[in-house]
């Protein structure tokens, strides 16, 4: 059988398009995934550490409610590991009296795993006067 205007030249490329594009398309999804996953994480973080500030200012509350509370929440969204570091301390801001808690987790790099106390949130919550 004889190939015409050079088809055999071409012939198998698709395969090879197909792999190479594929593959690009594949890595820039994953992407796109794990950077979702660590904006849900900080936001998730965020969240319970302003809710247990919130929370640690109730007037029958203390900075300990606040780290317990922030804790409880931060296990029941994502997991234990990520609520490992939760300190509270009380600041001013703009003259007011504020508790702020800190919560330093791990940044997911790979799934939920990654560098430990690399990312860092804070909540804020006004004290009762």
């Amino acid at each position: 059988m004889e190939l015409q205007d050079g088809q055999g030249a071409e012939r198998g490329a698709a395969v090879v398009d197909f792999v190479l594009i594929g593959s690009l398309l594949t890595l820039l999804f994953l992407a796109i995934v794990q950077l979702t996953l660590v904006i849900h994480v900080r936001n998730t973080l965020i969240d319970a550490a302003a809710s247990g500030a919130r929370y640690g200012t109730l007037a029958d509350r203390n900075d300990g409610d606040a780290r317990d509370r922030t804790v409880q929440l931060i296990t029941a969204a994502l997991n234990p590991d990520f609520a490992r570091d939760v300190a509270t301390s009380e600041s001013t801001y703009q003259g007011i009296r504020t508790l702020e808690v800190t919560v330093r987790a791990p940044l997911p790099v790979i799934g939920f795993i990654g560098p430990r106390a690399l990312l860092e949130v804070k909540g804020h919550a006004a004290n009762q006067p």
